[in-house]
């Protein structure tokens, strides 16, 4: 895109002002003043977001969870714009959002909030929501138009509204939010009040994420090879299908490790990820287990260290998508479903490298799993 062509676009984005007459250089456009295009509704109806006046407006009646996503992901970046408070509104921005999950707890949430307040809590305009305070509440709330700037470039956020900087943080030694996604969508979160949005642009940095895929598409089954028993795997499409009962391993080793995947399975399901395996799933002679049943009242229900560590049970339901996220590094383990920490456990004793193996325990039940992916560490 030239230069001519993007101020023209620019243009139609963002009303003319003396403050505004051009986006910024190296930004792009996010939203065109007009129309949702680039943007999609999820988890509610397609009236909960809409367009008035130039400008992306909350409709009344939409509840939460709808909330308003981007159809792209963005990893590192600076995100600019505008919201519009007047009298008691409520509302956030969603960075990080995922495909399934809680948009708060697997991502991040930047507070709008209309009080200002001299004491910041972790629930005012522009708290890492419902973790970290403002250092300063600078919103306006009297039919009045604020500004936010949103610079993510991990580990390092940065927080401005009205071009006050509020937030300046290291998210690596923040305990809360070091396992959250760093890639993932950008949305706005429906509470029913009429909150509004307009001159969204972004300008996209260098991303730092290291990402191999273990299954993405049906050539990715060449990573695998079945390691025990008889398990029955089929890849439709992005989806991997594993039924019956066996063990699926990877052809790679790996030591310390991030392993991320949407899993859904049947009712009362029964399996695991396998983790550190000498090969041959739960028989051999070396392996780690975390276990996939949805079982309340299970000694070991998902998200546990099988033999070692019951897991918190986890917010899952059956047959729908779910958020995996495994971490291993020297003898610590950490389960994340769903944007929680499920388990922590530090005496892993075998610090070897051994394969990623995923467990069809039982004849009947199946489970699928999308964006497989895995980060050595």
């Amino acid at each position: 895109m030239n230069r001519r062509h993007f101020l023209a676009l620019a243009s139609l984005v963002r009303p003319v002002t003396p403050a505004a007459a051009a986006i910024e250089e190296g930004f792009l456009p996010l939203f065109d003043g007009k129309t949702l295009e680039g943007w999609k509704v999820c988890d509610g109806p397609e009236s909960a977001f809409h367009v008035v006046d130039g400008a992306i407006a909350v409709h009344p009646s939409a509840n939460y969870p709808t909330w308003l996503r981007s159809l792209r992901k963005y990893e590192n970046f600076d995100f600019r714009g505008e919201f519009f408070l007047k009298g008691w509104m409520d509302s956030g921005i969603y960075l990080h959002a995922p495909e399934h999950g809680r948009n708060t707890w697997c991502g991040l949430e930047i507070k709008l909030f209309h009080q200002q307040e001299a004491k910041p809590t972790p629930y005012s305009c522009g708290a890492i929501f419902p973790i970290l305070a403002p250092s300063q509440v600078t919103v306006k709330n009297k039919g009045e138009w604020n500004s936010f700037r949103i610079l993510c470039d991990w580990p390092k956020l940065e927080v401005w509204i009205n071009e006050t900087q509020v937030q300046n943080l290291d998210m690596e030694a923040e305990p809360a939010l070091r396992y959250r996604l760093r890639n993932g969508y950008l949305g706005f979160q429906s509470l029913s009040y009429p909150i509004r949005f307009r001159n969204l642009r972004i300008k996209e940095l260098p991303g730092k994420e290291k990402w191999q895929p273990l299954y993405e598409t049906p050539s990715d089954l060449a990573s695998w090879r079945v390691s025990e028993g008889k398990p029955v795997f089929e890849a439709v499409g992005h989806i991997l299908r594993l039924e019956g009962v066996g063990h699926l391993a990877t052809q790679a080793k790996y030591r310390d490790f991030a392993l991320h995947a949407y899993i859904r399975t049947s009712r009362a399901h029964n399996g695991g990820v396998i983790f550190r395996s000498s090969g041959g799933g739960t028989r051999a002679a070396r392996h780690y287990e975390i276990q996939l049943h949805n079982v309340e009242g299970a000694r070991f229900p998902t998200g546990s260290l099988y033999h070692y560590k019951r897991a918190a049970y986890p917010r899952i339901t059956d047959e729908k998508w779910w958020l995996f996220q495994l971490f291993v590094k020297g003898p610590s383990v950490v389960v994340r479903i769903n944007g929680e920490n499920v388990l922590e456990f530090d005496q892993l004793e075998d610090l070897d490298e051994g394969f990623i193996e995923l467990q069809a325990h039982q004849a009947g039940s199946w489970a699928e799993f999308k964006h497989l992916w895995v980060k050595p560490l």
